[in-house]
């Protein structure tokens, strides 16, 4: 690129990141920080644990998005005086270096912008994610499971705290569902675009004749209900069993009755827990997904938009979102965006953000006018 590319360039990553500071509010969330920090400061901040750490997180999320910004606006702010120096005294090494800044610069800039785009109603929530094994026997299972874990890689890489609720394995191998809940503010706005059936085409390795085999999973996300939501769940609306928690084997499985499952009956919701040792802990975090699940199916309902919540998908041929294929090729491809990518490890491994923001860019474009 030549110097007036690259200022041009600068100068469109200028506007963008102050378009960007306007709708985040830079100075509201400056205040908010200070807010925060004398809240935190309180002696008696511990002596109700749940508003405190609902404090903490707030903060070190504040506190994370000011930084990010902030350290934006300096490199940007550098890369223009840096550029201004090169020109000055014709030095190809300070232009060579301005050009890898500010391609650095353009993704994260871009990343940033995304954020933008989660005005929804509930988009600055936490999230619980489900994932269903489909159609496809053990391979759905199996894949089942691949997501999971991609999922949890993505969390990890970000940051992000996860929490898993319930596994429920199959058979031979993999999971027959799974439920999760992100611990990040904005995860539901994040990971909604997630939502819809996942699609593998492989050579089996569970079939001992080598055949390719074509296997479903659906991921369901919904956003963690908190108090100000009203949910009121009556008792005469659930039925509640207990039994006891399973797992592949070893001293981590439990030996008494202490898995939980809940079954809303108006609707026929069932929700399950059995990560905690203790039933009364597990009754709680169940008794929360289904909470969550009900205020998705209370929006879906007062919007009438089928799935845009709760992401309702079957796990078969008619709804698939995207689809991952390890043979004869290799290629992850996202059919709605047609967003893809050659190297199906590294999604595996957690890489799914040009996915993410690529739905959520897609899905703001699908969204009327006014």
């Amino acid at each position: 690129m030549t110097i007036q590319d690259l200022a041009d360039e600068l100068r469109r990553l200028d506007q963008t990141l102050s378009g960007i500071e306007k709708v985040l509010d830079i100075d509201r969330l400056r205040r908010e920080k200070a807010e925060l920090e004398t809240q935190a400061a309180a002696p008696d901040l511990w002596d109700d644990q749940e508003a405190a750490q609902q404090v903490t997180s707030r903060l070190s999320y504040v506190q994370g998005e000011l930084a990010r910004l902030e350290s934006l606006r300096s490199r940007v702010d550098d890369a223009g005086v840096l550029l201004e120096l090169a020109e000055a005294e014709d030095d190809a090494g300070s232009v060579a270096e301005v050009e890898a800044e500010v391609t650095r610069l353009r993704k994260s800039v871009d990343e940033l912008e995304v954020r933008t785009l989660l005005s929804g109603e509930y988009d600055q929530r936490e999230a619980l994610v489900t994932i269903r094994a489909g159609a496809g026997g053990v391979d759905a299972a199996d894949f089942a499971e691949m997501l999971l874990r991609m999922y949890l890689r993505w969390a990890e890489r970000h940051h992000y705290g996860t929490e898993v609720y319930d596994t429920s394995y199959a058979e031979e191998a993999g999971l027959k569902s799974a439920t999760f809940q992100v611990k990040s503010p904005y995860a539901y706005g994040t990971l909604s675009v997630e939502a819809g059936t996942h699609r593998l085409v492989r050579i089996s390795p569970f079939d001992n004749q080598g055949r390719r085999q074509t296997s479903f999973a659906a991921v369901e996300v919904v956003p963690v209900v908190e108090k100000t939501d009203e949910i009121e769940i009556p008792e005469d609306d659930i039925r509640v069993d207990v039994y006891r928690s399973s797992g592949p084997g070893g001293q981590g499985v439990n030996t008494t009755d202490s898995a939980v499952r809940i079954t809303h009956i108006p609707t026929g919701i069932v929700v399950t827990c059995q990560n905690e040792r203790s039933q009364i802990q597990n009754r709680a975090s169940a008794m929360a997904i289904l909470s969550a699940k009900l205020l998705a199916l209370k929006q879906e309902e007062e919007r009438a938009k089928i799935d845009e919540l709760r992401g309702d998908v079957a796990g078969s041929w008619g709804d698939q979102m995207r689809s991952y294929v390890l043979h004869p090729y290799q290629m992850v491809k996202d059919l709605r965006t047609t967003h893809e990518t050659g190297n199906p490890q590294a999604v595996f491994d957690g890489d799914i953000d040009a996915f993410i923001e690529a739905g959520i860019r897609w899905r703001r474009e699908q969204q009327p006018v006014g």
